[in-house]
């Protein structure tokens, strides 16, 4: 997944630097959340049960968007789509790991080390001399 940003623009939240739209932003929060009160760890049927509940449109939740203050909302977001455009790409750049022995989800740090070890190969792009570039005319 690629990320995209502009450092003198930088969104309130770390969601709004990763995901495209206000619903992936509000599905993901969700997750985390239902995840941090389980004590950062779900299993694989919990994943499941909570992205069914997304798509058949059962999930009444409080969202903290200023239009939706105080009120309960139900949410309604494709099953598939959740899988391959919100839990796959937090899977993939580290924010949450999958225990395939386990079968258990659990949210993780690892993003926050990529983004030191990116930081860290760009000092070292820096330092490094500059390389001949031979042009052909």
């Amino acid at each position: 997944m690629v990320i995209l940003f502009d450092m003198f623009n930088l969104p309130e939240n770390v969601y709004e630097v990763i995901f495209a739209t206000k619903q992936q932003i509000i599905v993901a929060k969700l997750l985390v959340e239902m995840m941090k009160e389980k004590n950062g760890s779900i299993g694989k049927t919990e994943m499941s049960m909570f992205a069914t509940d997304l798509h058949e449109g059962t999930l009444i939740a409080e969202i903290d968007e200023p239009q939706y203050k105080n009120k309960k909302v139900k949410l309604s977001y494709n099953k598939r789509q959740f899988y391959d455009r919100i839990l796959t790409p937090m899977k993939s750049m580290g924010i949450i790991e999958y225990d395939l022995y386990k079968k258990h989800y659990k949210l993780s740090d690892r993003f926050n080390k990529s983004m030191i070890k990116i930081g860290l190969m760009w000092l070292q792009e820096l330092r490094r001399p500059p390389v001949q570039i031979k042009i052909k005319a």
